[in-house]
């Protein structure tokens, strides 16, 4: 993904819900994960504000999975997709 993607799919993340596909590094299994940063979904899981900004040049995001309840993290470079869900 290029920078721009990158910007693109964590203003989607702070906005709403994102399901993420990527490969997992240790298995290459192929997860679809739902995730956001959005404030309002992250205070109704208990969570604050992330105040940070994220970088769309970090070869990493870290995402609340809310499958999982819990903050979970992806190697930009393993996303094959990305879409809104609401």
């Amino acid at each position: 993904m290029n920078t721009n993607e990158v910007k693109a799919l964590i203003s989607a993340l702070q906005n709403g819900i994102v399901n993420i596909t990527f490969k997992k590094i240790i298995t290459d299994e192929i997860r679809v994960m739902e995730s956001s940063l959005n404030p309002d979904i992250l205070r109704e899981n208990g969570i604050g504000t992330i105040l940070e900004s994220i970088s769309p040049n970090s070869d990493h995001i870290a995402v609340w999975c809310l499958d999982k309840g819990a903050w979970r993290s992806f190697r930009v470079n393993t996303v094959t997709g990305w879409e809104v869900v609401k």
